[in-house]
Order: C-alpha cells, then structure tokens, then sequence
C-alpha cells in the first residue's frame, strides 16, 4: 500500500510540557501551544492580508461600477459595468482569507484569473475610447476624458490587486502535497 502522508517540516507545532517531577493532576500538559506554519500562504492568511486585499478589490469594483451607472454613456457601459466580478472576486478572496476553505480558495482563484484578465482588457477598450476623445475639443468632452483616465488608473488598480492575490492564491491550489503530517515537538519546562 502506497503512502498517503508525508512529513515535509510544512508545519510544527511546539507544545511546552511542565516539568514532570513538580506536575500535579492535570499540570502537565498546557491549555495553550504554538503552532508555527511554515506554507507561504497560512503565513499570508494567518497575517490576514487577504482581507484588506479583498476589501480593496471589492470597494474599486464598486466604485467601477458606480462611475459606469453615473455617467451612463454606451461606451463607458461597456467596461465598467461588467466590473461586478471585481465585486464579488474581491468579497470570495476577503472571505477565503477569513475561513480558509480549498473549495473557497479555489473559487477566488478562478475569479481572480477572470478578473485579471478582464481587467486587461477593460483597459485597452478604455484606452481605446479616451484616444477616440482627444480628436475633440469640446469642455463636455474633456470632462470625459478625465472620468475615463480615473476608471483606467482605477483598473490598473485592479490589476495589480487580482496580479498579487493570484500568487498568494497559488501557491495553496497548486501545491504539490496536500496530505502532510504536522511535526510535533514537546519542551519540556524548567
């Protein structure tokens, strides 16, 4: 029979013992332990940066979507409604760094490959518009164009945000052993 488990030093978990000639009835052993992890991502959702992460690519998906209900011209429509994945990319990675599920974390990962994705190519079809708006002269126009520069820097936002989660977010869907056995030390006291 093949091996299922495997010790690869991932994560140890340190559990200090009371001196065993002074220990009483139930002294021995401690109510608290540490535990220290040694995978890149428990560090990361342990620090809890996936929470502010996810609340940053939600809070700019909505406001992506609100500049897009605000100004409500066709073109804009085009790309900054469809911005709503932001919104809920952003609340599936705030809520994997809060209980991390693999299911959960797999969700967040798919969306957030989407949503970088669509990002790019949010950007080029506003870069694409706000070169079609230099040709003209008008105050209502450059107005626009400023509306559009401002949804630009906000998708590049985006991008770089979804770009950092999809590293974290790798490096726990895409390990290799999923079936490691935690190291046990016990120290014992003085």
């Amino acid at each position: 029979m093949r091996r299922t488990f495997e010790c690869n030093e991932s994560m140890i978990i340190t559990i200090p013992i009371g001196n065993l000639k002074d220990a009483g009835a139930g002294q021995l052993m401690p109510e608290k332990f540490i535990c220290m992890f040694r995978d890149s991502y428990k560090v990361f959702v342990c620090n809890g940066k996936p929470k502010p992460l996810g609340a940053a690519q939600a809070m700019t998906g909505l406001l992506l979507c609100t500049i897009g209900l605000v100004v409500f011209d066709w073109n804009t429509v085009v790309y900054t409604l469809p911005s709503a994945l932001f919104v809920v990319s952003g609340l599936l990675s705030y809520a994997a760094g809060t209980a991390p599920h693999m299911n959960l974390v797999k969700l967040s990962f798919s969306l957030n490959i989407l949503s970088f994705f669509w990002s790019i190519a949010a950007f080029s079809i506003s870069m694409i518009h706000f070169h079609s708006l230099s040709t003209y002269k008008q105050n209502h126009v450059k107005m626009h164009q400023g509306v559009t520069g401002l949804i630009m820097s906000l998708l590049v936002v985006e991008n770089i945000t979804a770009l950092f989660l999809i590293y974290w977010l790798s490096k726990a869907v895409c390990r290799q052993q999923f079936n490691t056995l935690p190291i046990i030390r016990l120290k014992q006291g003085d």
